[in-house]
């Protein structure tokens, strides 16, 4: 029971330890990394936002448009809006003002359905440019840290009487690049972040484009 204590002890003494030392790290990269650290936390928020609004977004269409079919071919077109008006989704929204407009020449329901598509479209990539713009300014960031924190580097070695300590010179090394570490790590994960996000936008822009040729193709069926 004693050797649990002290083990336990010891383990948060250490994780204590690594704490501090991860915060002398950040302390040791200067101002510059506070920027860095903020536009992480903007990254994480616009890809669980991201995400989450993807995920809600990506409803598989088949069941829906097969609804939606069954009930135009019976005529039954408020039932058909009433049903895209339950189900909050870009291709529930294409269809339904698809809906709306039977009656009028195809080329104006196309029109229309395209226009919902656009504003969709937008919906699903906001602020994506924000996170492609993270992945890029983050590294930069990082390097312009680095290149201040060498420029202080050598200022005080240039301030030193006599012989440089080689402590002094690896000290102020190490500290310039702790940005640059930081930066590209930000980078690299809001890149990835990026990229994933988009692939996502792309699956569902294919689906709209799916569902609305099938819904001009169900005006178009012989009745």
């Amino acid at each position: 029971m004693l050797l649990q204590i002290v083990n336990e002890a010891a383990s948060l003494q250490a994780a204590a330890d690594q704490q501090m030392s991860l915060w002398e790290l950040f302390r040791a990269g200067g101002w510059m990394m506070y920027p860095i650290v903020l536009m992480s936390f903007v990254a994480i928020y616009i890809f669980i936002e991201r995400l989450l609004t993807l995920n809600k977004a990506n409803q598989s269409p088949e069941a829906f448009m097969s609804k939606v079919k069954e009930l135009v071919l019976k005529g039954d077109v408020n039932g058909a809006k009433l049903l895209c008006a339950q189900n909050d989704s870009p291709i529930a929204r294409m269809i339904e003002k698809g809906i709306s407009r039977i009656g009028s020449p195809l080329k104006n329901i196309e029109a229309s359905i395209e226009n919902v598509g656009r504003i969709e479209v937008f919906r699903l990539e906001k602020n994506l440019s924000t996170l492609a713009t993270i992945a890029g300014a983050a590294p930069m960031m990082g390097f312009l840290g680095t290149v201040i924190g060498m420029v202080q580097a050598f200022i005080a070695i240039a301030q030193q009487e006599g012989s440089v300590s080689p402590k002094l010179l690896s000290s102020g090394i190490y500290t310039a690049m702790l940005t640059t570490v930081a930066g590209l790590i930000v980078g690299i994960i809001a890149y990835l972040a990026y990229n994933f996000l988009v692939t996502r936008v792309q699956k569902i822009i294919h689906r709209m484009e799916y569902s609305s040729i099938e819904f001009i193709d169900l005006l178009q069926e012989p009745r």
